[in-house]
């Protein structure tokens, strides 16, 4: 009699959870770092999602999965509304309608030296000296000084005056950053993107850096290696944990 086979177990799923934009391009370079974390970790399953405008939901893509567990990694720089807020709830309707276990790691900031070394690559900084790091901009004053941190962290980092600067809400735009510097008595000044992908609220600040006087513009973070290595820790810290005991 031929015994029964074993399934093998099912791999470790990570569903990466971005904000979600009307512009493609957004989706496009979410897609791009999800493909990039499955490539260094090809033992896991690793799908992108999104909380708004773009598809699919994180709901969507847990039901689709064949579990036991599933870890979200939210791609957001500060804890806001958006972690503080919607995760959660995605969690509580996964656990009430899913037969999957799923946890979340932390947002990606606040700024950490693989963070502030994949901000880095993206600026070219030999010949600047000043930099303004821009970013979407929140209400939340507590999330809006980890950005603040994470500002005065690059100019040590690159060893120059550093401002930063909020695409919405409130506190300065890029471009009164830029002038600021430039008051200041800095020559070259670069915009430092403290963006995940591009999009309407990153063009705003590009487009007001440069007619500021901003000799250079970094592009989004994207798929550097560095921030894939932070989601992948982000991931396994979670991974090595057991499964919380359902109450």
């Amino acid at each position: 009699m031929r015994s029964a086979r074993l399934k093998p177990p099912a791999r470790p799923a990570v569903v990466l959870v971005a904000h979600g934009s009307r512009d493609p391009r957004a989706a496009m370079s979410t897609e791009a770092l999800a493909r990039a974390v499955g490539l260094a970790r090809p033992e896991w399953t690793v799908r992108a999602s999104y909380l708004d405008h773009d598809g699919p939901r994180p709901l969507d893509v847990l039901g689709a999965l064949p579990g036991p567990r599933a870890v979200l990694v939210p791609l957001l720089l500060t804890a806001a509304y958006h972690g503080r807020v919607d995760l959660p709830a995605v969690i509580r309707e996964a656990s009430a309608l899913l037969p999957i276990a799923v946890t979340a790691t932390d947002v990606l900031g606040p700024a950490s030296p693989l963070l502030l070394a994949a901000v880095s690559r993206r600026l070219p900084v030999d010949d600047l000296d000043a930099v303004v790091l821009a970013a979407a901009g929140t209400r939340n004053d507590q999330a809006r000084q980890t950005v603040a941190d994470a500002a005065a962290a690059l100019g040590r980092r690159l060893g120059m005056p550093a401002a930063v600067s909020y695409a919405s809400g409130p506190g300065q735009r890029a471009g009164e950053a830029v002038t600021g510097l430039r008051a200041a008595g800095a020559r070259r000044v670069g915009m430092a993107a403290y963006f995940l992908a591009p999009g309407l609220l990153y063009d705003a600040s590009a487009d007001a850096a440069r007619a500021a006087g901003a000799v250079a513009i970094a592009e989004p973070l994207g798929a550097a290696p560095e921030l894939v290595r932070l989601v992948c820790a982000r991931a396994e810290t979670v991974l090595r944990a057991p499964l919380p005991v359902a109450a």
